[in-house]
């Protein structure tokens, strides 16, 4: 019946790592089910403990990397953000003070980056970033 322990212990290990969503509560959940299952084998208790602690250690070691670089998907780059990098079409010269650009069909106003030189009509540009409502561009 002292396996019975060990998935208790494993349930609350798992409502802790419901409250951290760290995945290290999970791994010594899964230790715990480790060793339930060698306690259901009739193996004495420091068998036991020690499953539980080698098993929580792999799991922390692999598994949890794995885990974490699948859960944390980086974020996308949305509203102006997604426009940098992008290369766009000169509509009207780009000096380091105005132009006008189309990027990804649109018409946005534009300046290039300081020292740049004049960027004649139909240059193609790359977005260096992106000031209030205007594009600041540089030759791609």
């Amino acid at each position: 019946m002292e396996w019975l322990w060990w998935v208790g212990g494993a349930l609350v290990l798992g409502l802790i790592e419901i409250l951290s969503l760290d995945f290290v509560f999970l791994m010594f959940a899964g230790g715990a089910l480790a060793a339930a299952g060698v306690s259901a084998a009739d193996q004495p208790l420091w068998v036991q403990v020690m499953t539980f602690a080698v098993a929580s250690l792999i799991l922390l070691l692999v598994l949890r990397p794995w885990i974490v670089r699948k859960a944390h998907v980086p974020a996308l780059a949305t509203n102006t953000d997604a426009h940098v990098g992008r290369t766009a079409a000169v509509v009207q010269d780009v000096t380091t003070t105005s132009g006008l650009i189309k990027l990804v069909g649109e018409v946005w106003s534009a300046r290039a980056v300081d020292g740049s030189p004049v960027l004649p009509e139909g240059t193609t540009v790359r977005v260096v970033r992106i000031d209030g409502a205007t594009a600041v561009v540089e030759q791609a």
